[in-house]
């Protein structure tokens, strides 16, 4: 609808408008300057040229429809920041976590110092407009952004120290609260890999196994962990491969999860025989996780590889199978840089039935033999289950272990030691186990325990 010209007001009108609000302006002025204090006045005044200087840099929680890596850094930083003073937080059980996560509540703000620096954070959150007048969901139409504030001559430091030091925070922060997950092959997943906590207790104090065995294991991970940039320099992908033998009950699937709680890696258990083809192996390396261990067990006789030399022949049907080639590119070809700080677990009962091309460094780096239970693996073992250190028949169970060789699992030794929580009953019986272990070993040889 068009306005006549007999609505608007005239020019004459106008001028005595602005008029009269330049003289309100004046005297508006005169009053503020004879009534409010001088002190009130540079307050105020001061107020507004701080805020002329401040710049807000805002972090959204989504860049488009992925994750902003940032946003979730600075919330769990932020998150370990929160005091008493703060009125409002935010409290969050993930379904697998074992810890409850305490973050900064929408509309609520904080203050940290870096480097002798002030910085502002709120939490703004709004709802965003349904579109074509649909409701949509309410985790969807949330828009949740952090807003940092802080003084301009500032924002270099903001940019090239402070929001970097967050991100490392955060990752140390997920370091401490990580709980370890087992991951099993899973056709229905998305990256064909299901995963639950993995709650195994094992460490390395509780592993019965040679002392320096186990030392220079703890040493070769520390030394792996530590040499990125080595790999990086070397030109080789940053992975290490680990060759766990020896007979069944040696503890080769404790020691794995000893170092996967060690470490704080995941554990992605592959089983071959799960596996249908060569291009499913690689959509599996491709869904494991940088820092994790991927653990194949009884690869002697997990899967019918088939020799190399056969791979050359005309295809069959019976092609679709992982080939040994297709193995071991899985395992040290191009596809196995994708990712770093991985490492990779074999275990096996029969070293030797194992194709030497699978045995040499880069693919399997480290052999650990698991042995039969020596007497310093049964101390700790009598420590874990008996919590005794020292007894008048450990010079019994020494001479049957370490000079007649008497060749028992650690886990038949513990199996003995669970019987009775009596130390001397529970001692008594594993010797008396032992004996009849030896003389069954020896029967041929005419050799007793007594001789």
């Amino acid at each position: 609808m068009w306005c006549s010209q007999e609505n608007l007001p005239s020019p004459k009108t106008i001028l005595s408008a602005a008029a009269s609000l330049a003289a309100s302006a004046i005297l508006f002025r005169t009053i503020a300057n004879d009534l409010i204090p001088d002190v009130v006045q540079n307050s105020f005044y001061s107020r507004l040229q701080k805020l002329s200087s401040q710049i807000t840099v805002v972090v959204e929680e989504l860049d488009g429809l992925t994750p902003n890596e940032m946003f979730e850094a600075a919330n769990l930083y932020l998150g370990t920041l929160l005091s008493t003073s703060t009125r409002r937080i935010k409290v969050n059980k993930p379904e697998k976590e074992k810890q409850l996560l305490v973050t900064i509540d929408k509309n609520q703000g904080l203050v940290d110092c870096f480097k002798g620096v002030n910085f502002k954070w709120v939490l703004v959150s709004s709802q965003k407009p349904a579109s074509n007048g649909k409701r949509e969901d309410h985790s969807q139409s949330e828009v949740r952004q952090l807003e940092l504030s802080f003084h301009k001559k500032h924002r270099d430091m903001v940019l090239s120290s402070y929001l970097p030091y967050i991100l490392n925070k955060s990752k140390e922060i997920k370091e401490e609260r990580k709980v370890v997950k087992l991951h099993t092959v899973d056709y229905n997943g998305t990256d064909y890999w299901g995963s639950i906590n993995l709650d195994h207790p094992a460490t390395f104090d509780t592993m019965a196994m040679d002392p320096e065995i186990k030392m220079a294991l703890i040493e070769d991970l520390d030394r792996f962990r530590e040499r990125k940039e080595y790999y990086r320099r070397v030109g080789k992908a940053w992975k290490r491969g680990y060759l766990l033998f020896g007979p069944p009950g040696t503890g080769k699937s404790s020691l794995v999860a000893a170092m996967a709680n060690y470490l704080k890696f995941d554990i992605f258990d592959l089983d071959l025989k799960e596996v249908q083809c060569n291009s499913d192996l690689r959509r599996l390396l491709i869904g494991t996780k940088s820092r994790s261990i991927l653990v194949i067990e009884d690869i002697d006789c997990s899967v019918e590889l088939q020799n190399r030399d056969a791979e050359n022949e005309p295809k069959t049907v019976e092609d679709d199978k992982i080939t040994l080639s297709g193995l071991l590119n899985f395992i040290d070809g191009l596809w196995s840089s994708c990712g770093e700080e991985r490492i990779i677990v074999f275990t096996t009962n029969r070293k030797d039935r194992l194709d030497p091309a699978l045995l040499r460094p880069g693919r399997m780096d480290l052999h650990i033999h698991m042995s039969y239970c020596t007497f310093s693996g049964f101390k700790t073992l009598a420590h874990n289950y008996l919590r005794i250190q020292e007894h008048p028949l450990f010079g019994d169970i020494e001479k049957l272990l370490d000079y007649y060789k008497a060749q028992a699992t650690p886990a038949e030794v513990a199996g003995e030691l669970l019987k009775s929580d009596d130390a001397q009953v529970s001692l008594q019986g594993l010797i008396t186990f032992l004996q009849s272990k030896n003389k069954m070993e020896t029967a041929w040889q005419d050799i007793t325990v007594g001789k």
